[in-house]
């Protein structure tokens, strides 16, 4: 496990998560904080005060045109939803990049992550509604890992290709068969870089065999959403078709067919209208 070493040893120069967001959290989780004190961090923050108020402003949230400064949008929007449009403007950049190891042009994984985002927090509605924050955040981040793997893939494309040739083999499988480890068991390591709570780092970890988490709530949550994402065409990568969903999934959550039916058009609005203000 030398490459797994290394690649946990490095991780020091990775992006640490932006100020602003780590912040938002640490205000949004004190029970005696209030919205003064949210607003006093954003107006500090030029470089994504913008982005925050186009993404305030977009259809997504109701509030087409009508947020005309971040003061404004803490009222209209209230607290929770404020620290998760703080959260979205925040990391876009980082999870906005092309990847060239896994074939992702630039804003690929952005969309697909607000896909997961987006689905995670309505199913968390209808599970465990005191989840759907964490759910949102947690689905943003669940593919972080392809961020750090990216170069390492890249230079064993060969590898991969050779071994998904036949198109019986999934992205998941290769880095299993040729790293010797996945993307999501280095997300979940740096996930704790990032001092993301333990609940949502299990969840990033098992999201796709949720069955080995132990019964964590969020990883069945993630692991529905990035299935109904990826069964909406916002998936990331060719083998988007082969994705499949771990039996017993569904029961869990308490879902039937037609509830996967309605979040699916739910997510597939969302994302688009999102993807069309932040671009």
């Amino acid at each position: 496990m030398a490459l797994k070493y290394g690649i946990l040893r490095s991780m020091s120069d990775l992006p640490a998560m932006p100020h602003v967001v780590n912040k938002a959290q640490e205000i949004i989780s004190k029970p005696n904080s209030n919205m003064k004190d949210l607003v006093k961090v954003i107006e500090v923050e030029q470089s994504i005060s913008a982005r925050i108020l186009r993404l305030a402003n977009s259809t997504y949230y109701g509030l087409s045109g009508r947020v005309a400064s971040v003061q404004h949008a803490s009222v209209l929007l209230g607290y929770k939803t404020l620290g998760e449009v703080i959260t979205v403007a925040g990391i876009s950049n980082i999870i906005g990049k092309t990847l060239d190891g896994y074939n992702l042009d630039s804003g690929d994984l952005w969309r697909h992550s607000m896909a997961v985002a987006v689905g995670s927090r309505l199913i968390a509605g209808k599970k465990r509604p005191e989840l759907s924050n964490d759910a949102f955040f947690a689905g943003l981040m669940h593919d972080a890992g392809k961020l750090i793997l990216d170069s390492h893939v890249y230079e064993r494309r060969e590898d991969f290709e050779l071994f998904m040739q036949d198109g019986q083999e999934t992205f998941l499988n290769a880095e299993r068969e040729i790293l010797g480890f996945d993307h999501s068991e280095i997300a979940s390591e740096f996930c704790q870089k990032w001092n993301i709570p333990d609940e949502q780092s299990l969840a990033i970890k098992y999201h796709h065999y949720p069955s080995q988490s132990e019964g964590n709530d969020l990883a069945y949550i993630l692991h529905m959403a990035d299935f109904i994402a990826m069964r909406s065409g916002i998936g990331t990568g060719v083998d988007c078709e082969l994705y499949q969903l771990e039996n017993g999934t569904m029961e869990f959550l308490g879902l039937q067919e037609e509830d996967i039916d309605g979040i699916q058009g739910e997510v597939v609005e969302s994302v688009e209208d999102m993807m069309s203000e932040m671009h």
